[in-house]
């Protein structure tokens, strides 16, 4: 069993078993999940995989240098070089009926098997219309599959979530796996059913499909610049298809994750490190306190904790030395921190920074300056909206800093510069941003075990050389020959 969690394909064991039909089945339990069970089994995957439940998903935090480290710096100086893909495919692999509330791509590949085979476990009763079952899952897989591609590349994709068929599966080249989503977000958009019943068991959305539309648009936007460098081309098709099938249009169609307040089983994940593992780990990094406050900028009371003096004392970043935080340096502010705080999958600020730099590129046409500066404007209103700062007064002084006006030379590095500031904790799309165009610009942490600096990939599961060994030699040779922490993404190329 072992064998098959690390390799993505956990198969449905109580399903195989059809020669035995009702033998031992126990009539008063389901024997199969609701696949709005396993789309809310997915959703609830997020806070661990996607924004970071702080243990293995903290280190875009710190490669960006949002957050600094105190009592174990470690991580903050590059000493993590491998995570687990595990629990993305395989979860728990808990396999008892419910047999198969395992990882979120297993789920959601059920949830469209389910469908697809006329399974009574998906139900349009209960569970939605089939069209927009599918449609959900194929978004939601599709958007965790962009996760892991850009954080580890090559990844088992076509051949992965096979379960018995294939236990061992193939790594695909990143290229095609973006080619692949590409088709999926778009073809999921168009397979929504208005005249078929909402999915239920969805939190993120409550079944709206219009919410769900605008997630996958949303996706393609950012996607596409990522081909800034390796394919503008289709970069600039893409771009323009997203925009026009409708992405984020205002802070209202924010897309968040709400955590419940009350509930243990909810919490806010940084609420759990704080408050319910007694963990101080973490504090605001001076790299960012410094940018900010050196504007006035309104959000750093909101990003930090205010210490007694009213200030948020940023604790500096990549230094190999034990230090205490609470009292001494800011920890993450309350905005983000307390048990039901939301946390932020795609903003309306974040997209008109997408759209200012897609001028500034060309991505529209020919290079619009005075396009990308008024987007890039509007970004920071939003953003300071976003946050209950915005002040007219206020807003008008920091756009004529000379650290934050746009110009044609400097208009690149003040987009993303000022979308990292937004950007603060979701990081692993800043580190996206980062290694895409390098801003905003950062000095590697001063005792880094590597003098190559801040890393620019993840190193693959240790588990995977001796249990999918041939497909991952493949992927290492495709790498240069070593599981390099330094190899760049595809789309860097």
């Amino acid at each position: 069993m072992k064998k098959i969690l690390s390799i993505s394909c956990i198969t449905l064991l109580l399903a195989g078993c059809n020669k035995f039909k009702d033998t031992n089945v126990d009539p008063t339990q389901l024997q199969s999940a609701a696949t709005k069970s396993l789309l809310t089994n997915s959703l609830q995957a997020m806070p661990d995989l996607v924004f970071g439940n702080i243990a293995s998903s903290r280190l875009a935090a710190l490669y960006v240098q949002h957050l600094s480290e105190g009592p174990y710096p470690g991580p903050s100086l590059y000493n993590d070089r491998n995570l687990s893909f595990t629990a993305w495919y395989a979860g728990s692999g808990n396999v008892t009926p419910p047999s198969n509330l395992n990882g979120p791509l297993y789920n959601l590949q059920t949830i469209i098997n389910y469908n697809n085979d006329g399974n009574e476990a998906a139900s349009p009763s209960i569970n939605g219309g089939k069209n927009n079952q599918i449609a959900v899952a194929r978004i939601l897989k599709a958007y965790f599959y962009l996760l892991m591609t850009d954080r580890w590349g090559d990844i088992p994709y076509s051949q992965a979530l096979k379960g018995s068929d294939n236990f061992t599966p193939a790594y695909d080249k990143q290229q095609a796996i973006y080619t692949d989503l590409f088709k999926e977000l778009t073809e999921a958009v168009a397979q929504f059913k208005d005249n078929e019943s909402d999915v239920t068991g969805d939190f993120l959305f409550k079944g709206d499909n219009d919410g769900w539309k605008r997630f996958a648009n949303t996706i393609r936007m950012v996607m596409a610049l990522r081909l800034s460098k390796a394919d503008p081309a289709k970069g600039k098709t893409e771009y323009a298809a997203a925009i026009a099938a409708g992405v984020i249009t205002s802070n209202s169609q924010n897309i968040l994750y709400k955590f419940v307040a009350g509930d243990p089983n909810n919490y806010n994940p940084w609420y759990n490190n704080y408050n319910v593992s007694n963990r101080n780990d973490y504090a605001i990094s001076t790299t960012l306190t410094s940018y900010m406050s050196a504007k006035s900028d309104p959000r750093l009371p909101v990003y930090g904790e205010v210490l007694s003096g009213g200030v948020v004392k940023g604790l500096t970043y990549g230094r190999n030395a034990a230090v205490n935080i609470p009292a001494a340096y800011s920890r993450i502010g309350a905005y983000f921190k307390d048990q039901g705080s939301p946390l932020a999958l795609f903003t309306y600020a974040q997209v008109l920074f997408c759209r200012a730099e897609a001028a500034k590129l060309g991505y529209t046409g020919a290079v619009d300056e005075a396009g990308a500066e008024s987007l890039y404007k509007d970004a920071i209103k939003a953003s300071w909206e976003q946050y209950g700062v915005f002040d007219q007064t206020k807003y008008n002084a920091y756009i004529a800093l000379p650290e934050v006006v746009y110009s044609a030379a400097t208009g690149h590095e003040r987009i993303m510069t000022e979308k990292w500031v937004h950007a603060y904790l979701n990081s692993w799309e800043a580190w996206n941003d980062w290694r895409r165009t390098g801003f905003p610009k950062l000095t590697a942490a001063t005792d880094a075990v590597d003098a190559r600096g801040i890393p620019l990939r993840i190193g693959y599961p240790t588990t995977e050389s001796s249990l999918n060994k041939a497909n991952y030699d493949k992927a290492v040779a495709d790498l240069g020959g070593k599981d390099d922490n330094y190899a760049k993404m595809w789309w860097l190329k």
